[in-house]
């Protein structure tokens, strides 16, 4: 995952299957304004818990956005970029499993994919619990994200995960101590807001109760 060996930057092809660009004019109030935007695709998450060991599913993997903006904020500039000053570390986030709307399925349909394909647990669709829809990005984008609920077993383990194709992805398991050290820590790991707001809402509806 952290074995990258050159970053450079360079212009956004306008063929991008995953990025649109483009630029919103409006009149508010009698003012002509303009808005840029990025058309993306819509997304879904899903919170896993494994009963078996009670544990919380998480993934972690490399986001060049997040090692651009942690570097960008440090540096000023993406410029002559050292890898051994900025390690790729700096880049990796640890998740909810989760992936884009991309094909003609239904949301849950592919909600069920992701959780095989990222962390091997194959499941029915009747087992996944949708918890909330809300919009991600507002001033870029306005994406909608569907995040879903569901509770696996080791009786569901079908393979090790890791994401298909050339993606690498890691499966992590974190206890609910540890979980909740990192709710009060924050984004430490670099963590998104639906991961926090999944953790939360697991332990608000979902954990077991303390013996």
């Amino acid at each position: 995952m952290e074995n990258v060996s050159k970053i450079w930057l360079g212009p956004l092809p306008a063929d991008s299957p995953y990025v649109k660009p483009f630029r919103m004019y409006y009149i508010q109030n009698g003012v002509e304004k303009n808005w840029d935007l990025l058309k993306v695709h819509d997304s879904v998450a899903i919170i896993l818990y494994n009963s078996s060991r009670q544990k919380l599913v998480l993934v972690r993997q490399f986001r060049p956005a997040v090692y651009h903006g942690v570097i960008t904020s440090e540096k000023g500039t993406f410029d002559s970029v050292d890898l051994q000053s900025f390690p790729p570390s700096i880049g990796v986030t640890l998740e909810l499993c989760a992936g884009i709307v991309d094909k003609s399925k239904s949301w849950v349909e592919i909600a069920r994919e992701e959780v095989l394909e990222e962390c091997g647990y194959d499941v029915p669709v009747e087992r996944i619990e949708e918890v909330m829809v809300y919009r991600s990005g507002v001033g870029s984008s306005g994406a909608k994200q569907a995040m879903y609920y569901c509770e696996v077993s080791d009786a569901d383990k079908a393979n090790s995960g890791g994401g298909v194709d050339d993606e690498i992805i890691e499966v992590v398991e974190l206890s609910l101590d540890e979980a909740k050290r990192m709710l009060q820590k924050g984004a430490v790991n670099n963590s998104p807001p639906s991961c926090l707001m999944g953790l939360l809402w697991f332990f608000a509806n979902k954990a077991p109760p303390a013996v």
